[in-house]
């Protein structure tokens, strides 16, 4: 039996979103622009109909990497969770020890992470320092920067 995989509900529901935009959406697209790319003949120096089949494989391998992330999800409801104690889900507000400038992340499941959104990864140096961990805490995050410190300032499950 395989591993299930944590995911907010929001993550699994834009998972799905994706998964349906790839198969109903980009595949018939690009299936069509093969077709196009095929009618122009030589295939062997047909720079259209190359780039449309490499667009080809790597939107089947996402379509197959999202449906097998979706058929392993354990969806968690985050907002059913409350208190002080850092758990799955949990969006927490950290101090910088250091420059006291303020993060706020959301620890979520490995395929809905996104540092750019402030989604970091279950399985992240940072959320693996702030599991368990409660507010007014001080965890210590190893970085490639070297050893950071951060005080825990909020926990929200929103």
């Amino acid at each position: 039996m395989e591993e299930k995989v944590p995911m907010t509900t929001t993550g699994y529901k834009n998972l799905n979103e994706e998964l349906k935009r790839l198969k109903f959406e980009e595949r018939p697209r690009i299936v069509a622009a093969i077709e196009e790319a095929r009618s122009h003949g030589d295939l062997s120096e047909n720079a259209e109909y190359h780039a449309a089949r490499e667009q080809q494989s790597f939107i089947e391998g996402r379509i197959h990497e999202l449906e097998g992330a979706i058929s392993h999800a354990q969806v968690i409801d985050v907002t059913s969770f409350s208190g002080n104690k850092i758990l799955f889900g949990a969006t927490v507000c950290l101090s910088d020890a250091e420059t006291e400038k303020q993060h706020t992340y959301q620890i979520v499941g490995q395929y809905e992470a996104n540092l750019e959104k402030g989604l970091i990864s279950l399985l992240s140096p940072m959320a693996k320092a702030l599991i368990g961990k409660e507010l007014g805490d001080m965890i210590e995050v190893n970085t490639p920067k070297g050893i950071k410190e951060y005080e825990i300032l909020s926990v929200k499950y929103v």
